[in-house]
């Protein structure tokens, strides 16, 4: 069906966006980046932009959340095709979120040393909170309070994000 088809000019633009955040938020915080700079970088109008996004900071939020969520997705496939057991699922899916916080160790710094963006750390704490969950939601005790399930989700959320925090203040 024609109808189904993304036009490839949307698709290179959405990437070239993409990419321009990533390359201006390594240099800098996300808050002192502007769309001009975003648009500029991607080799789109600001109109462009601003047909897809409302800041910059909501483009980086975006692409990190994306990055983040398709690891997930490589979770579950590993938890549902049943060659990993639970250990080994947990060992790979720490690695998965190591590599990316690696692959964007650069805008993480920036964010972290910058209140403005403290958007781009709550992306690692919802992260964290929705495995936390699904863990938690599969193993926990039956009639665990949900109060009692909610601290333990953000005491493991926030403990994770803390200790990625610290791993890239070191």
């Amino acid at each position: 069906m024609q109808a189904d088809r993304v036009d490839p000019r949307v698709t290179r633009t959405v990437l070239a966006l993409k990419r321009a955040i990533i390359d201006l938020a390594s240099d800098r915080p996300a808050s002192k980046i502007t769309v001009a700079d975003v648009a500029d970088a991607a080799g789109v109008t600001r109109a462009t932009f601003y047909n897809r996004y409302q800041s910059p900071l909501e483009l980086l939020l975006d692409v990190l959340s994306a990055d983040l969520d398709e690891g997930l997705r490589v979770k579950e496939a590993r938890r549902a095709d049943g060659r990993h057991n639970a250990e080994q699922v947990l060992r790979l899916t720490i690695g998965d979120v190591a590599d990316h916080v690696t692959r964007f160790a650069a805008v993480y710094q920036h964010a972290i040393a910058d209140p403005a963006d403290g958007g781009v750390y709550e992306v690692l704490v919802r992260c964290f909170t929705e495995r936390a969950s699904a863990v938690i939601g599969r193993s926990a005790p039956p009639g665990l309070p949900d109060a009692s399930r909610q601290v333990m989700i953000k005491f493991f959320a926030y403990g994770f994000a803390g200790a990625v925090k610290a791993w890239l203040g070191d």
